[in-house]
């Protein structure tokens, strides 16, 4: 089983914002894989399923808000024990567009994967997309601006592509 986790703020005043590239990721995932999100209290999270090959795919967007995403990723951590699970967030470090892929790690200075390694420890598998930064802006206010979607969707194609290849 395979479990896919987008991080990001699900209030619609946070749509389209640099910090929820993850969520953007997996809703594209979705699309792509013909999976339908459906709100599950118990997990705190909108849940997808699907089968590829025989094997079990969950794709997840977190409703504890960014900085808690922990919270959300314990109870599938918890529910699937042996599942390899991957997330999906966005990342100042790297520039505009690049993807990067690590096995496991600390959460750096991103809030979410902080929280996730508070909650379940640094095993699992995460797809970053960068985002780059904006020196003249706070970066609070960087990571919460809007972005263009013309200007992403190439980008969000490409992450959903290294997802793909990456657990199959």
């Amino acid at each position: 089983m395979k479990i896919i986790i987008g991080l990001g703020n699900y209030d619609e005043k946070y749509q389209n914002t640099y910090h929820n590239i993850g969520f953007d990721v997996v809703d594209a995932l979705a699309e792509k894989l013909g999976v339908t999100f459906k709100l599950k209290k118990s997990f705190k999270s909108l849940v997808g399923e699907t089968s590829i090959g025989g094997e079990k795919y969950i794709l997840a967007k977190p409703l504890t808000y960014m900085n808690n995403s922990g919270e959300a990723v314990k109870i599938f951590k918890q529910k699937y024990n042996d599942a390899r699970i991957l997330v999906i967030v966005d990342d100042i470090d790297l520039p505009r567009g690049n993807i990067r892929y690590k096995e496991h790690g600390s959460g750096g200075t991103h809030n979410g994967l902080r929280s996730i390694v508070d909650y379940i420890g640094p095993e699992f598998e995460r797809v970053k997309v960068g985002i780059g930064r904006d020196i003249f802006m706070d970066l609070k206010d960087y990571v919460l601006s809007k972005y263009d979607k013309e200007t992403f969707k190439p980008i969000i194609e490409k992450a959903v592509v290294e997802i793909l290849d990456r657990l199959k």
